[in-house]
C-alpha cells in the first residue's frame, strides 16, 4: 500500500502554508493528451493505473492509440487500447457509436460503415482528465466515460427533438477494431434486455498469430424502439444474429449490431453503454461488468472519482517543490509519470492460454523500448507493481518457454534486438526486487543466451551457433536451427553482448559456476569496431575515425554507411527496410555499451575525442530523440569525467523537444517510456538500467522528494542555488546525507534507504566535481562486474565496488 507523504512535503509544492492555501490537487497538473498528434500515439481516455478497460474516442487520423488531436473524424467509441506504439493501431475492438438517423421508419437512413457515420468533434469541448474522456461530436451529441478495471461506462447526450416522429436516436455496434483485422466475430441482439454480445479473432498490431476478444454491452436510461444488425451499409430488425468472416480476398466486410430509441420531443435523451470486456468469454465480459459497474445509472460520479483516488495513490510517493520553475514544465513531469501507469496492463484472471496463480500483464509493447526507463522508474515509484510484472514475465516463459520480447493481445510480439527482457530482470535484481523466483529467472536469461528457437523472430535469440564461435553476429549469416529477419548484425551483437553481461549479474549473485561464460560474451561489442572507418556527411568528412562495421562469416568486413538508418538518412526498419543496424544508425549503436563505457571510451579515442563524437552526434542532426536508443546517449558524458555537459544536453531537449503541447513528444511515448525520459531527467537522476546506478544531473525543480512506498523513507533532491531560468544548471559539490560526495552517480539506495542528496549548482561546469576517474560510474572493465554497493548504515558516507 502506499503511504501518505507528509503534510509539509505536500504544501511545500506551493512554498506556503496550509492555513493560506489548501494543497493542489495533483490530478490537475496532468494532461493526458501530450504527445496526441505528431505521432506521439498516447493513449489520451479513461483509465485505471494498468488497468485494461480503456475508454476513449476512435479516430480516423492517428488511431493508433484511439484519439488525436489531428482534427480527424470520430468513428466510434471503444473499450480497449494500448497507449504510444508504433506498429500497426492497436485495439479499439467493437466500437459503440452514436448518431440520429434522418427517417424514424427507415432504419437505412442511418449511417453504418466507417467512413459513412464518421463525425467530426468540436475542438474545445475535448476534456480529457486522468479516469474521464469528454468529447462533443459536431452533431451536437455529447459522449463522456470513465472505467473501472474491465469495464467501460459511456454517457451519450443527444440533444432534444422537435420532431417526434422525424429522427430517431441509433447506437450501433461494429465488429471491427482500429485497423479492421478482424477475421471473424459474431454479434447477438437481446431487445428485450437491452444487451448486445460480441465476440471476434483479431491480429495483433506488431506481433503473430490471433487473439479472442469478448464483449457485453448494457444499454440504460433510453426507451428501446427496436434492434438488429447490419452489414456494410444495410441494416434489418428482422435479423438479431449474426456471424461474419473477414470477407473474400481483400474485401472486408463491416457488420454488427444496433438499437434504436425513442425520443421525447423537445428533451435530451441520455443513453448510458455499460460495456463489459474479457479475453476469455462472453460470460466472463458480462459478469466483470455487473460488478465492476452493479448500477450504471448511478454509478457514473462514484467510477470517476474513484478512479481519480487511484490516480492520487499512485503518484503520492512523489512530491516537487517548484522553485518558482514555470507550471508548465511540472506539468511535463507529472503527465510523464502517469502515461508510465497505463501499461503494462494487469490482465491477471484473463488470459485463456494458461492456468496459474501468478500475476499476468500484458501489453509489453516493446521491452526494447520500455527496459530503459520505464521498468526502472516503475522499480522506484511503484515496486510491488514492477514486481508483479516481472513475475508476469517469468510466468510467460515457464508456459510458453521463452521471456517476451514484445508482447501484447496475448500473442508473441516481434523482437527488435536482443532478449531485453534480461535488463529488465537484471535490473530488479540488483534493485533487490522482492517477491521473485531468482532461480526461474536465471534459468529463462540462459535459455535466451544457450537455446535459439525456430522462430527466433517473436522470441529468443537468433544467430547463437556464430555468436559462440565467432563471438558477433555476422552480416549475411547462416542460421540454419532458427529462422528471423536475417539483418541487425551490428545492433543485435551490441545488445546481445549487453544481455550476457546481465546474464552474468545475476549468475554471479546466485553464485552459479557459469556465469563467467556471459562475461567474457559481454565483450563481443568489440569484434565489430573497424578502427579505420570513416564516416562523411553530404561528402563532407565528419573527422572521426572508428565504427562499428558489419562483419561475414569468414571475419572480413561489409560495409555500411554510418549514417544509415538515421534522421539525416533513411527510417530502417524490420522489413521494409531491413538493415544492419534497428531503427537507429551506427552512430547511435556506436554508442551502446552501457556496462563497460570506459573501454568504449578508450577505444574511441580517449576522454576529448569521445566528448567530441557525442558533441557532434547530439549537434548534426544525427541523434534522434524520437527513438528510445538515444536516451542514455544524452547522459554519457558522465562517463568521460565531463557530468556537466550531460546536464547542458539535457537542458537542451527540454522543454523543446518534450513539451506540453500536443505535439510535445518527439516520437512514440511507446507505453510511457517518453514520459519516463522526462521524469528521470527533470529529477536529476537518470538510470543505466541493469546496473545500480543512477547518473547525477541538476534536476529541474528546487526539491524533489519520493517516499518509498515499502520502506516508507523518503529520499530528497535538494537544490542550492536553483534557478528557474535554468542558467545555473551546473553541480559544483554535493553533500550526500550531510558529508561530501563527489561521485557522479549514485545507487538504489538512495531511494530506499531515503537518503537526501543536496547540490550546490553554478553557471560554469565545475572543474572538480564528477571529474576524477574514481568518481565515474563505474565499468565492466574497472570493476562493474563485482556487485555495486553503498554503505548501508545510511551514512552515505562513501560509495564503494565491493
Amino acid at each position: 500500500m502506499l503511504l501518505q507523504r507528509p503534510l509539509l512535503v505536500i504544501i511545500s509544492i506551493w512554498g506556503v502554508g496550509a492555513q493560506q492555501n489548501p494543497s493542489p490537487d495533483i490530478l490537475d497538473y496532468i494532461n493526458p493528451l501530450i504527445g496526441s498528434t505528431n505521432g506521439g500515439n498516447v493513449f489520451a481516455g479513461a483509465s485505471l493505473p494498468y488497468g485494461l478497460a480503456k475508454a476513449v474516442a476512435d479516430v480516423d487520423g492517428q488511431n493508433t492509440g484511439g484519439f488525436a488531436t489531428d482534427g480527424s473524424r470520430v468513428t466510434g467509441f471503444s473499450a480497449l487500447h494500448d497507449t504510444g506504439t508504433g506498429g500497426n493501431p492497436s485495439l479499439g475492438n467493437f466500437p459503440i457509436f452514436p448518431q440520429v438517423c434522418p427517417d424514424g421508419e427507415d432504419v437505412n437512413t442511418c449511417r453504418f460503415s466507417k467512413s459513412a457515420r464518421a463525425m467530426g468533434y468540436v475542438n474545445d469541448s475535448v476534456v480529457a482528465r486522468p479516469g474521464y474522456f469528454g468529447v462533443t461530436l459536431e452533431n451536437g451529441i455529447k459522449a463522456d466515460m470513465t472505467v473501472s478495471e474491465r469495464v467501460a461506462l459511456f454517457r451519450f447526450t443527444f440533444p432534444s427533438s422537435a420532431d417526434s416522429g422525424g429522427a430517431t436516436p441509433l447506437i450501433l455496434l461494429d465488429l471491427t477494431d482500429l485497423w479492421d483485422s478482424r477475421q471473424n466475430a459474431s454479434v447477438s441482439i437481446d431487445t428485450k434486455n437491452g444487451r448486445i454480445l460480441a465476440n471476434g479473432t483479431f491480429l495483433p498490431s506488431f506481433g503473430v498469430g490471433t487473439y479472442k476478444s469478448y464483449t457485453c454491452v448494457d444499454l440504460y436510461g433510453a426507451e428501446i424502439r427496436d434492434g438488429g444488425v447490419w452489414v456494410n451499409d444495410r441494416a434489418s430488425i428482422e435479423v438479431q444474429n449474426l456471424y461474419v468472416t473477414r470477407g473474400f480476398n481483400l474485401f472486408y466486410l463491416q457488420a454488427g449490431g444496433f438499437f434504436r430509441f425513442n425520443h421525447k420531443v423537445n428533451e435530451e435523451l441520455t443513453v448510458t453503454a455499460r460495456v463489459g470486456v474479457s479475453y476469455r468469454s462472453s460470460k466472463q465480459a458480462c459478469e466483470n461488468a455487473e460488478k465492476g459497474i452493479p448500477n450504471p445509472l448511478e454509478d457514473f460520479e462514484r467510477l470517476r472519482t474513484q478512479a481519480e483516488d487511484a490516480w492520487r495513490e499512485k503518484l503520492r510517493p512523489i512530491s516537487i517543490k517548484s522553485g518558482g520553475a514555470v507550471r508548465e514544465l511540472e506539468r511535463s513531469f507529472w503527465s510523464g509519470i502517469y502515461r508510465n501507469m497505463l501499461s503494462p496492463q494487469d490482465m491477471t484472471g484473463e488470459n485463456p492460454l494458461w492456468d496459474s496463480e501468478e500475476p499476468y500483464f500484458d501489453s509489453f509493447y516493446c521491452i526494447w523500448d520500455s527496459f530503459r526507463v520505464q521498468h526502472p522508474l516503475l522499480t522506484i515509484i511503484d515496486p510491488e507493481a514492477q514486481s508483479r510484472m516481472v513475475r508476469s514475465l517469468l510466468d510467460t516463459y515457464k508456459h510458453e518457454g521463452w521471456l517476451p520480447d514484445c508482447r501484447m493481445s496475448l500473442c508473441k510480439g516481434w523482437t527488435q534486438g536482443g532478449s531485453n527482457a534480461d535488463v529488465v530482470l537484471a535490473d530488479a535484481y540488483v534493485k533487490n526486487l522482492t517477491g521473485i523466483d531468482w532461480n526461474l529467472a536465471y534459468e529463462a536469461m540462459v535459455n535466451d543466451a544457450e537455446n535459439e528457437p525456430l522462430e527466433w523472430s517473436y522470441e529468443g535469440r537468433g544467430g547463437l551457433q556464430s555468436w559462440k564461435r565467432l563471438n558477433y553476429i555476422p552480416y549475411l549469416d547462416f542460421d540454419y536451427l532458427g529462422f528471423g529477419t536475417n539483418s541487425r548484425s551490428i545492433s543485435r551483437t551490441v545488445e546481445y553482448s549487453y544481455n550476457d553481461f546481465c546474464v552474468s549479474t545475476i549468475g554471479k549473485g546466485l553464485e552459479r559456476d557459469g556465469y563467467t561464460t556471459y562475461l567474457q560474451r559481454a565483450n563481443n561489442w568489440k569484434n565489430l569496431y573497424k578502427d579505420d572507418q570513416t564516416s562523411f556527411i553530404n561528402g563532407t568528412d565528419t573527422g572521426f575515425v572508428g565504427f562499428f562495421q558489419p562483419r561475414y562469416l569468414n571475419g572480413t568486413w561489409g560495409y555500411q554507411d554510418p549514417i544509415a538508418c538515421s534522421a539525416l538518412a533513411s527510417w530502417c526498419s524490420l522489413t521494409s527496410n531491413p538493415s544492419e543496424t534497428f531503427e537507429s544508425s551506427v552512430w547511435e549503436y556506436q554508442f551502446y555499451v552501457p556496462h563497460d563505457m570506459s573501454s568504449l571510451i578508450t577505444t574511441l579515442g580517449g576522454d576529448e575525442t569521445f566528448i567530441s563524437r557525442l558533441d557532434f552526434f547530439h549537434e548534426s542532426g544525427l541523434a534522434d530523440l524520437g527513438n528510445e536508443p538515444v536516451f542514455l546517449t544524452v547522459y554519457q558524458y558522465h562517463y568521460a569525467g565531463r557530468p556537466g555537459l550531460s546536464s547542458n544536453r539535457v537542458h537542451s531537449y527540454i522543454p523543446s523537444r518534450f513539451n506540453t503541447s500536443t505535439s510535445g513528444l518527439p516520437g512514440n511515448d511507446d507505453s510511457g517510456a517518453m514520459g519516463a525520459f522526462t521524469a528521470f531527467s527533470m529529477m536529476g537522476l537518470f538510470p543505466n538500467p541493469g546496473q545500480n546506478v543512477y547518473l547525477i544531473t541538476a534536476p529541474f525543480f528546487e526539491e524533489i522528494s519520493i517516499t518509498h512506498p515499502q520502506t516508507n523513507r523518503t529520499a530528497r533532491i535538494r537544490s542550492v542555488n536553483f534557478d528557474p531560468e535554468y542558467k545555473r544548471i551546473y553541480i559544483q559539490s554535493i553533500k550526500l546525507n550531510g558529508q561530501v560526495y563527489t561521485k557522479s552517480w549514485i545507487g538504489h539506495e538512495f531511494f530506499t534507504q531515503g537518503w537526501t542528496l543536496e547540490l550546490v549548482l553554478g553557471e560554469e561546469e565545475s572543474s572538480g566535481w564528477g571529474r576524477a576517474e574514481e568518481d565515474r560510474p563505474p565499468s565492466l572493465s574497472m570493476g562493474l562486474g563485482r556487485d555495486v554497493s553503498m554503505d548501508m548504515d545510511g551514512s552515505g558516507a562513501d560509495v564503494l565496488v565491493s
